[in-house]
Formats: C-alpha cells, structure tokens, sequence
C-alpha cells in the first residue's frame, strides 16, 4: 500500500507538475543536444531527472511546496453559555424513569390500568399499587421536579419574575411544591381520622398523587419542547401543555367527587369551595411567595 501510494503521488506529481513547470526549464531539457537516435532514451542524466522531479514538486498545484511556512494561529478557548445544566438533568429524569420502568413494570401496568379505567377490579389494583411504596414515592418525586420545571419555565416565559437565577425558581418551587402536598396529604388524613372517615380521605389521597404521577409523566415531554425550542414551536408546546393540565385536573376532580360522594354527603358548591381552597389557593400562594422573594 506505501508503494503504491508513492507510485501514485509521482505520477500525479508527474503528470500536473509538468504543465506548471516554468517554459525555461522545458526548454533546458529539450535542448539539450543528442548524439543519435540510439542515445535518446539514456541523454536524460540522474540528475536531470531530479532536477525535473524537484521542478515538478515546486510548482505543484496542490501541495504548494513553493510557498513559505505560514504559522498557524493560536486559538482562543471557547466558552459555551448554553443548556447543558439544563439538559444534563432532563436527561437525568429520562434515566431514571427509564430504570423504574424496567424494575417496576407491574406497577407501572397497574398504574395506568387504574388511571384510565380499563379494569373492574379497582379495588384489588389500589391494594397492590399501596404495597410498592418505593416506586410510588419515586415518581412522586419525579413530578415534583417535572412540574417545578414547569413552573419554572412558565414565569420566565411571562416574565411574572424578573431578573432572576432560573435554577433558584426551580429549586424554590420544588420547595414550595413538596411542603404544600406534604401540608395537604397531613390535613386530609387528619381530617379523616377526626370525622372518622378515613376510608374517604385515604381513597381521596390516593387519587390525587396517582394523577400527580400522571402529570409528572405526561409533562415530561413538553418539558423537552419548552426547554429547547422557541418561536411557533414553543408557542404550541405551551398551548398543549395546558390542554392537558386542564384535562388532567378536570379529570382528577371528577374522580375525586365520585370517590367522596357515595361515602360522604357532600353539596356540589361546598366541593367547589374546598376545590378553591385546596387547589387553587396553594398554586397561587406558591406564586406569591416566589414573587414577594426575587423582589
């Protein structure tokens, strides 16, 4: 393979060295006198011979072996301002649920066989989904940071906070967003064990952090769209990512009525009100105290 590479760089030198060699030298060559026909081929001295080659290498029109070295500039170090925090934990989200999925893949099936009731067997489902706590408490924690993502990136995008650190809004509404549901799963089953109706508050309980799961799965992709795209495509990521989040709330208000009313006689409007009181008050109040803290 070397050989032939040479062979092959000497006829290339050859053959488009010759057209760029200067008409002095050619004539040089072609002058010079011949005895007769018979010496033709031997009048052509070793050092003519390399004297063409180095003419032929001189002018070459590729490699440029009559130019002068030219030193090479120094570059500057490149300082990227991008993403990669950003990235790096979406795609730590993405491992993550992706190891869940493979380790727990009854309980994911259970999960959304209940949420999209497909099953009559509710009851049995629920029972065995409460007795895998470690991959109910995972993607608990799993929407906490998708949904603060979320929030996150809606208060930005509105700019309803200014000139602030996004990972300190994303780290403030994960705070937020934990103490809240903590506050609320602590109020609902002590609320139940005072009125003796525990059966109720814990179907209730239950509910909602199945359709939080949801929702933490649910948003993750748009999570992607929203962190990495811009102009139409942003603007149709956001305007679906509400369609769902309003669908998802409507559906968990739904659920939660029928689960409470067979046990517990409750009036449709004193629903709405703790509706308004335990849902939207604290999405609100998270709002307010992000805002009342960057300012």
């Amino acid at each position: 393979m070397r050989r032939f590479s040479l062979f092959v760089f000497f006829i290339t030198t050859l053959f488009t060295g010759t057209a760029q060699l200067p008409v002095d030298s050619l004539h040089a060559i072609d002058k010079r006198p011949l005895a007769d026909s018979g010496r033709a081929i031997n009048s052509i001295t070793p050092v003519t011979s390399i004297k063409f080659v180095q003419q032929a290498i001189k002018y070459h029109p590729y490699f440029g072996f009559k130019s002068s070295a030219t030193a090479k500039p120094v570059s500057t170090v490149r300082q990227a301002a991008g993403k990669e925090r950003l990235f790096y934990l979406l795609l730590f989200l993405l491992i993550i649920f992706g190891i869940l999925r493979q380790l727990f893949p009854k309980y994911f099936g259970d999960l959304f066989r209940l949420f999209f009731r497909t099953t009559l067997k509710q009851k049995q489902i629920r029972e065995q989904l409460l007795q895998t706590p470690l991959p109910s408490l995972a993607l608990n924690g799993f929407f906490v940071i998708s949904a603060s993502l979320y929030i996150t990136f809606l208060l930005q995008h509105y700019q309803l906070i200014v000139a602030a650190d996004f990972w300190k809004i994303f780290l403030y509404a994960g705070i937020s967003l934990s103490i809240i549901y903590f506050v609320k799963f602590i109020a609902i089953r002590f609320s139940g064990w005072l009125f003796s109706m525990q059966e109720a508050s814990s179907a209730y309980v239950f509910i909602v952090f199945i359709v939080n799961k949801m929702i933490g799965i649910f948003l993750f992709p748009f999570l992607l769209l929203l962190a990495f795209s811009a102009g139409n495509a942003y603007t149709a990521g956001l305007v679906l990512s509400w369609c769902m989040l309003g669908g998802l709330f409507f559906y968990r208000i739904l659920l939660s009525y029928a689960a409470t009313r067979h046990q517990i006689k409750v009036n449709p409007f004193h629903f709405f009100l703790y509706l308004l009181a335990f849902e939207v008050a604290p999405l609100l109040l998270i709002y307010k105290g992000l805002l009342l803290y960057f300012k």
